[in-house]
C-alpha cells in the first residue's frame, strides 16, 4: 500500500508488492495427456479383444465376422442413383434415370430378381414372360405328359419293343416324372448277376434317350437290386450291382446323345427301396428308375 510521503518532501510515496507463493502442485498442468492416454486404453484394449477372437473362433467364424464388417460399395453411376459429379454428367428428367414422374421409364429402377438369387440372366423370359419355378413347373408337367405318350406310342408301333410295354412304368414324383425299367420274373434287363444290358433293354433305353434328348431337364439314375445276396459279399454285393447298373444305364444314355451335363446325380440303393416291400426277394424289385427333375427357376436354363 502507499505510504504518507514525508512532510514538506516532493519524494513520490513507496508502492510495496507481497508475493505469496502456495506450495505444492495443487495447480492445472493440463489435460492433453489423458487424452493421449485414453486412446492407448483403448487401442490395446481393442488389440487384445481381437487376440481373444482369433483364439476363440473358427475359420468359418472368422470369415462370417469379416464379411459382416466389410463395406458394401455400390456403383451409383450405373444404378442410376448418382455419379462421380453433380448427376454424374446426367440429369435428372433423363428417360433411363430414376423414375420421378408419371411419363419417366426408369429403365435402371432396382428390381427384385427371380427367387433373390440374382444372376445375369434374371428378368423376362424369352418372349417377354417372367420364368417363376411355378411356371417351368407347370410347363415341366406338360412336357413330361407329352414325352410318357411318345414314348408308349413308340412301344406300341415297334414289334421288337411291344413286348417291353408292361416294364417300362411312368411315375410323377416330387423331384420330376420318374422313368422305371423293371424286371420281372420272366424277363431281366441286365444278365444275371452283371451290369451287361440284354439286347432289347438296350434298345428301350435308346428309345427313351431319343425322346428325352430335346428336353433340357437333368437327370438321375437310381439302381435297385432285389434281397438276394452273393456268397462272399467282400467281393460282390447289392450295393456295388445296384450302381454299376446305374452307371451303365447312364453309359448307355450317353451313346444315346444325351450331353454329360444333363446327368445329376447316379446312384445304387441296393435292396433298400423295394417295388414289392412285402417281399424284398421279389424280382419286381431289380429296376433302374431314370428320372427327368424339375428345373430349377433360373431364366434362360
Amino acid at each position: 500500500m502507499p505510504a504518507r510521503a514525508p512532510h514538506g518532501s516532493n519524494q513520490p510515496p513507496r508502492i510495496i508488492y507481497k508475493k505469496i507463493y502456495i506450495e505444492g502442485h495443487g495447480g492445472h498442468h493440463g489435460g492433453a495427456w489423458k487424452v493421449a492416454y485414453a486412446d492407448f486404453v483403448t487401442a490395446m484394449m481393442a488389440f487384445f479383444l481381437l487376440l481373444w477372437l482369433l483364439g476363440a473362433t473358427t475359420e468359418k467364424q472368422r470369415k462370417g465376422i469379416a464379411d459382416y464388417f466389410a463395406p458394401t460399395l455400390v456403383d451409383t453411376k450405373h444404378a442410376g442413383v448418382s455419379g462421380q459429379g453433380l448427376f454424374g454428367g446426367e440429369s435428372i428428367v433423363d428417360a433411363d434415370n430414376l423414375p420421378h414422374k408419371a411419363s419417366q421409364t426408369g429403365t435402371r429402377a432396382l428390381t427384385i430378381p427371380i427367387g433373390a438369387a440374382g444372376g445375369p440372366s434374371a428378368g423376362s423370359g424369352p418372349q417377354g414372360s417372367l420364368k417363376s419355378r411355378e411356371a417351368l413347373a407347370a410347363e415341366d408337367r406338360r412336357n413330361f405328359d407329352t414325352l410318357k405318350r411318345q414314348v408308349q406310342a413308340r412301344i406300341a408301333a415297334s414289334r421288337e419293343l411291344a413286348r417291353l410295354g408292361k416294364h417300362i412304368h411312368f411315375t410323377m414324383t416330387n423331384d420330376g416324372m420318374r422313368i422305371d425299367l423293371i424286371d420281372d420274373a420272366d424277363y431281366s434287363m441286365f444278365a444275371l448277376g452283371t451290369t451287361a444290358l440284354e439286347p432289347d433293354a438296350s434298345q428301350l433305353i435308346e428309345l427313351v434317350a431319343d425322346s428325352i434328348k430335346p428336353m433340357a431337364n437333368p437327370l438321375m439314375i437310381r439302381g435297385h437290386t432285389d434281397s438276394l445276396g452273393y456268397g462272399d459279399p467282400a467281393a460282390m454285393n447289392n450295393w456295388m450291382l445296384s450302381s454299376a447298373r446305374a452307371e451303365a444305364t447312364r453309359r448307355r444314355l450317353a451313346l444315346g446323345g444325351l450331353p454329360e451335363a444333363r446327368f445329376n446325380r447316379i446312384e445304387g440303393v441296393a435292396d433298400r427301396e423295394p417295388m414289392v416291400a412285402k417281399d424284398p426277394s421279389d424280382p419286381r424289385n431289380r429296376r433302374v428308375a431314370i428320372t427327368l427333375l424339375y428345373r430349377a427357376g433360373v431364366f434362360g436354363k
